[in-house]
């Protein structure tokens, strides 16, 4: 599992830095930013307040806020290098640090709904609640789906699919088509923006991404309930220089 977490999290950031954030640049959508390598113009990080202390991503907080009002970001094409986590452990605690900073953005952002899609419009509001709540809640509800899926198939092995089990069968399909649509999305936006090099040393651990999610979970329940109980608590994450691990 040591070296699957910092495969799969190669994986991820490969369809997120080079896939998915350059094209909501391109397309002058809502941004929110990742904290790797970011280089800002001082007086307009000024002007919209700087840094909010108490958000756990402050980083994705201020690329929504710099849109807001009204400035736009761009992808610089050139890598940051930076240790992932080799410990899940250690990958919980940074992961459920970012859900808790994204949920504390989408309240924070959602306290005035229609004022925000005055300001960003129907398309980036859209954008904003498929990255942000959307992320969220697909995260928090993966577990409750691989269950209900387990219940559908347990209960179609039990009742057969003949007519009295339509729904079910229904049901069972478009739970299927769910799941593994967004595990074939997320692989292949991955693999998709990954070289030779990082491909061959991801090899087969992608078949892990079931698993990757289930932990994932875990993270932002942890951040659900981090967020009721210590909400401004910084769990820091350590990254070692390789000769060290």
């Amino acid at each position: 599992m040591t070296v699957g977490i910092s495969s799969l999290f190669a994986l991820e950031y490969a369809g997120l830095f080079r896939g998915l954030l350059p094209m909501l640049s391109q397309t002058d959508l809502p941004l929110p930013l990742g904290g790797t390598s970011n280089h800002f113009r001082t007086q307009e990080l000024r002007l919209i307040g700087g840094w909010d202390p108490y958000n756990m991503t402050e980083d994705a907080d201020l690329g929504l806020r710099l849109h807001r009002m009204g400035y736009r970001s761009r992808v610089i094409y050139k890598p940051t290098l930076e240790d992932a986590p080799v410990k899940l452990n250690v990958w919980i605690g940074q992961r459920s640090r970012w859900f808790k900073g994204w949920l504390q953005t989408w309240l924070v952002l959602m306290r005035k709904p229609m004022k925000l899609i005055g300001e960003i419009g129907w398309a980036g509001f859209a954008v904003f609640q498929i990255l942000i709540g959307g992320m969220l809640l697909s995260s928090l509800s993966h577990p409750i789906i691989i269950g209900f899926l387990g219940y559908l198939t347990w209960l179609m092995f039990q009742e057969g699919t003949h007519t009295d089990s339509t729904l079910a069968f229904w049901l069972f399909v478009v739970d299927i088509v769910n799941i593994f649509g967004s595990y074939a999305v997320f692989v292949s936006l991955g693999r998709s923006r990954m070289d030779k090099g990082e491909l061959r040393k991801l090899g087969w651990r992608w078949v892990f991404v079931p698993v990757y999610w289930l932990v994932m979970s875990i993270a932002a329940w942890k951040a659900v309930i981090e967020l009721n109980t210590n909400p401004f608590s910084w769990k820091k994450t350590p990254h070692l220089p390789v000769a060290q691990k």
